[in-house]
């Protein structure tokens, strides 16, 4: 597993890297802008120390700031946190906040493997690994980020069966946290976690599903009973075989029966005789 890791984040890499040189490879602002630019200082150095308030810019310890310089992001990646300088009326910015961002994901109606309908809900942990990315590769990562989440789930739980949904969240929640990373990699966005927060059956699915437990556990009891009357016949036939051997065995359980009963005071005990004893006493 760890390994694996290892070539995710590899991989991750590499296809980073690839997409900025394709975004830098045609970085050239030409003869009109690199003159704007230079008017740009000028003015700067002109108007000192006034337009030092218009150069500098601070972003926070989880915020980074992607310059764009005549409208073409500016070479080496984002800047932050901290001080740095722009040039007035070429340059502007857009902050992107790196924080781990959570979602909830609306309760999504979802047809199983098995043809069942429930409605599943999740949430989502995701932050801004590349900046730049985010702010040049797509309008609004949050929101695309969430609508993909929403469809992922559906996607995912569609290929599962009810059982496998109700056992597996582990796993299910691991293949969409794979399939959302690969997804939003292009957008510099990292999606840390995800989690299966609930999942709702219809009332009359629970009803069959607590009458099948219900029958499952019964037919347990059952068996469990017819066990215990097997073992209880079987010590009862040695018990037998143990009195028949020995005659005065039944005239000592006799009395130890009487015994027994006899230790309740509130009972009344009645012996039987044998006709040929009344008749002989007679």
């Amino acid at each position: 597993m760890q390994r694996r890791d290892e070539e995710l984040g590899m991989n991750r890499l590499h296809r980073t890297d690839r997409q900025l040189t394709l975004l830098y490879a045609d970085y050239s602002i030409g003869i009109c802008g690199w003159i704007l630019v230079l008017l740009s200082l000028l003015f700067t150095l002109i108007t000192l120390p006034i337009s030092i308030w218009m150069c500098i810019k601070v972003v926070r310890e989880y915020e980074r700031a992607v310059v764009f310089r005549l409208g073409r992001v500016l070479r080496g990646g984002a800047k932050g946190p901290g001080l740095f300088f722009i040039l007035p009326c070429t340059d502007t910015i857009s902050k992107v906040d790196i924080r781990t961002v959570t979602f909830n994901i609306p309760p999504q109606e979802v047809l199983t493997k098995d043809s069942v309908t429930i409605s599943v809900d999740a949430v989502v942990y995701y932050w801004v690994h590349n900046a730049v990315l985010a702010v040049a590769n797509i309008t609004d990562a949050d929101a695309a980020t969430q609508l993909l989440a929403q469809t992922t789930l559906r996607n995912v739980l569609g290929t599962k069966n009810l059982s496998e949904i109700m056992s597996d969240r582990e796993e299910i929640a691991c293949s969409m946290q794979c399939s959302l990373d690969e997804a939003t990699d292009g957008w510099g966005i990292k999606v840390e976690r995800v989690e299966i927060k609930d999942v709702k059956l219809p009332l009359q699915l629970q009803r069959s599903m607590a009458a099948e437990a219900e029958a499952i556990r019964e037919a347990k009891a059952k068996v469990i009973a017819a066990e215990g009357e097997i073992k209880a016949s079987q010590a009862l036939k040695e018990a037998s075989l143990v009195i028949a051997q020995s005659p005065s065995a039944l005239q000592l359980r006799y009395l130890q029966t009487l015994d027994a009963i006899a230790a309740k005071k509130n009972c009344t005990i009645a012996i039987t005789v044998p006709f040929e004893i009344a008749e002989t006493s007679l």
